[in-house]
């Protein structure tokens, strides 16, 4: 055991530690981090993309291209009357004899074809695994002939935590009016979530409020018809006379 963020009179922080930390937060994929200019790729000729500066998480290693710049990526000339599809990938590489790693943009070329053409396939790997070599897929570009016909961005972009809670909830609750319930009959009564919920949520309810009269007993409630945007409430009135109850109830995040 090694405690990692603490004080040990010498550096001792490693990058696969780091990469732990990361992995245990975004998992092990590729994902384009909101910063920056999120890597946003520019077309500028059929040879030359721009990507702007932006971070991708990938297998817990933070790649980035520095705040107000760009990188270049140079894309080999197409072929008249041929399409062909080029792999742009962040490549890892680890020289495990000078102990170093270090990262790049690779361009892995296609094979030109009269159509549909086929993207190649990079170098897979685990960096935690200490593989010399790992590629992280991050773009397809498009050519039809000699042209630059557009680029396919393959990571996918992912929120901050404060925008992924604020947009996701994770609670709500909620109460109802007074509902009048004929005797010896029901009423239904839907329920609508202030935000809809990422999937079905688990319901609780209650009675809300207390009566001096004992057939208020007799009064049951079940609920149904559960999504992410609200559910229906039965309530049941076993009196001989009209009853008025009141409900609190609580979604949770499934």
């Amino acid at each position: 055991m090694e405690l990692v963020t603490g004080r040990a009179g010498s550096p001792h922080i490693t990058s696969q530690q780091d990469r732990q930390k990361h992995q245990g937060i975004w998992g092990d994929g590729a994902y384009i981090l909101n910063t920056g200019n999120m890597l946003e790729p520019e077309v500028q000729s059929s040879n030359k993309i721009l990507i702007k500066d932006g971070a991708l998480m990938f297998q817990g290693a933070l790649f980035s291209v520095k705040v107000g710049t760009t990188d270049e990526i140079t894309i080999n000339n197409g072929n008249q009357g041929m399409q062909r599809k080029d792999l742009v990938v962040a490549r890892y590489t680890y020289d495990s004899s000078q102990n170093i790693e270090s990262a790049e943009w690779v361009v892995i070329q296609g094979t030109p074809a009269a159509s549909n053409p086929v993207a190649p396939t990079g170098t897979d790997g685990d960096i935690q695994a200490g593989d010399s070599t790992v590629d992280c897929p991050f773009m397809v570009v498009n050519l039809n002939g000699i042209n630059v016909t557009g680029v396919d961005i393959i990571p996918e972009k992912i929120p901050t935590l404060p925008d992924l809670i604020g947009n996701l909830p994770l609670i709500q609750s909620g109460s109802t009016g007074y509902i009048n319930v004929p005797a010896n009959s029901y009423k239904d009564v839907q329920i609508e979530f202030p935000k809809p919920f990422e999937s079905d949520p688990n319901i609780s309810a209650s009675i809300w409020g207390m009566s001096d009269s004992p057939s208020y007993g007799n009064i049951n409630f079940s609920y149904d018809n559960i999504s992410k945007t609200g559910f229906t409430m039965r309530i049941y009135n076993d009196n001989t006379s009209v009853r008025v109850p009141r409900f609190r109830w609580i979604a949770i995040a499934g």
